[in-house]
């Protein structure tokens, strides 16, 4: 819910990183996104949780709805047209989950490079636009809120793709604690990654890969969390502070 969005507050920079082009300015930028601290007795984090395509993790989505844990489910086109029953939980449950633009596709918004972590790059600001226009009507066609925060696949961006994600009105859903890494780990390592969890972390992990351990982990770690006392918050309730650093700074 917005009515909180007094009470919170986000910090969001630029990490420079990749390779750079011809000796300057490197191929990417990865944002970083935090909340801010609840303090000692009422620590928070965001959970923001990836639906890139392929099915549903039931073991988190139902940990979730059990628990009364709240999270920002970033989903793609794919991913909606996959999973009616999903849809319909996320719906059915407002005051937990808040949905937003993961893409059409699951394409990575980098125009200058061609491929990051194995998938092929949009290519142009033009596909790039494409990818995530296509997003937004494919969440408008499953009757989904419109969508205010944008995260491409891989979480990596050009910078010339964060401009034009900023001017066609979204916010860019970065993270500090990747709780997963794209639901390729064991679940052991991805509760010690949650065990590591701060005070205003914005973490992220995947819900689109039930026959992976991860999702394991991801349950047990959330679970781990709010049992210390964390408090969840979603994106749509978080007044964001944008604070960006150029690439290569």
């Amino acid at each position: 819910m917005r009515a909180h969005a007094a009470a919170l507050a986000a910090i969001f920079t630029f990490a420079a990183a990749g390779t750079a082009i011809g000796g300057g300015r490197p191929h990417f930028v990865e944002p970083q996104l935090y909340v801010h601290q609840g303090g000692p007795d009422a620590p928070q984090l965001a959970l923001t949780l990836d639906a890139c395509s392929g099915q549903t993790d039931q073991r988190i989505l139902d940990m979730l709805v059990a628990n009364r844990i709240q999270a920002t489910i970033f989903v793609t086109g794919r991913w909606l047209k996959r999973n009616p029953a999903a849809i319909a939980t996320l719906l059915a449950h407002p005051d937990l989950f808040e949905l937003e633009n993961h893409g059409l596709a699951h394409v990575p918004a980098i125009d200058d490079q061609p491929t990051m972590f194995g998938l092929k790059t949009a290519g142009s600001l033009g596909a790039i636009q494409g990818e995530i226009d296509g997003g937004a009507d494919a969440m408008q066609r499953a009757a989904l809120p419109r969508p205010h925060w944008y995260r491409d696949a891989t979480a990596r961006y050009s910078t010339d793709a964060v401009a034009l994600i900023h001017g066609l009105g979204y916010r860019l859903a970065g993270y500090s604690l990747n709780a997963d890494m794209g639901a390729s780990l064991l679940a052991g390592q991805v509760e010690r990654r949650l065990e590591k969890a701060r005070d205003g972390d914005v973490i992220i992990a995947h819900i689109n890969q039930p026959t992976r351990a991860a999702g394991e982990g991801v349950v047990k770690g959330i679970l781990a969390l709010k049992a210390r006392g964390f408090r969840f918050v979603r994106l749509e309730d978080v007044t964001t502070a944008e604070r960006p650093v150029r690439p290569g700074a």
